[in-house]
């Protein structure tokens, strides 16, 4: 997607706005004793009361035989990330490293976000785990800028992780997104900079570092959609929609919070 015009720039903005929103109302809504079933319909319940769409209802990726059938993409612990929690019975319990991942339409503009967080408190690892892969984000974030290339991305994002014991995801990452949930560019978290595709004014890109407490390596559950880490290790994702600027990256689903 490329924005050409103010109107399209100010509902991009707005459709951020609103999904920074819920997914931070999502996040607190993550507590001991809730059901990954009842998040999925609370995210959707607020989308729609918002005039909205869940984007990834009903969304067929390139490959799959079968429509995702949740709203939000809720992923525990060793889950990293798609897990379907209309699928599964799964009660939080406190500890757990919960990863939301959620897509908003507005007015036909699509954006995309996603944060992880602790179910009551977690231990150090967690936190340190959460801490390291958003700060992996925000300097994805940093070097999204005109004239630079997504090679720069996916290897601020791989370097971001050296020396911190834990293993950047290599084989998932982000991508271009606005008229579809997925678009190119596909956006590695690992890759040599200065290749790849030039970011120029008007690209709308969705970030998104994902890390694992454990190895790298990652298997697809029996759903088709949940990728797991092999080992059982925890996992941590975080993501931003940005619109590239003249003046450099605007993040457009910031949640109240962060702001």
């Amino acid at each position: 997607m490329i924005i050409h015009t103010q109107k399209e720039r100010d509902i991009f903005i707005e459709a951020g706005r609103r999904l920074g929103v819920v997914l931070e109302k999502l996040g607190k809504a993550a507590r001991p004793g809730v059901s990954v079933g009842e998040l999925d319909k609370m995210a959707e319940q607020l989308i729609c009361d918002g005039g909205d769409e869940p984007s990834f209802l009903g969304y067929t990726p390139e490959g799959s035989g079968r429509a995702y059938p949740a709203s939000l993409c809720l992923s525990v612990n060793e889950e990293v990330v798609h897990g379907i929690p209309t699928e599964s019975p799964r009660i939080l319990k406190e500890g757990d490293l919960v990863g939301l991942d959620l897509g908003l339409t507005h007015n036909g503009a699509i954006v995309d976000s996603a944060l992880t967080v602790p179910v009551g408190k977690s231990n150090k690892t967690g936190y340190k785990l959460m801490e390291v892969t958003a700060t992996a984000l925000e300097a994805a974030i940093a070097v999204s800028q005109p004239g630079a290339h997504v090679g720069d991305i996916s290897h601020t994002i791989e370097q971001s992780f050296v020396s911190t014991g834990f293993s950047v995801v290599k084989i998932l990452g982000g991508h271009g997104v606005g008229k579809y949930v997925h678009e190119e560019p596909f956006i590695a978290n690992a890759g040599r900079a200065g290749t790849g595709e030039e970011l120029v004014t008007g690209m709308v890109l969705a970030l998104e570092p994902i890390a694992n407490e454990g190895r790298a390596s990652v298997i697809i559950a029996n759903d088709g959609y949940t990728y797991c880490t092999k080992d059982g290790s925890r996992s941590a994702h975080f993501e931003h929609t940005i619109l590239i600027e003249e003046n450099g990256p605007l993040v457009v689903t910031r949640r109240p919070s962060e702001k």
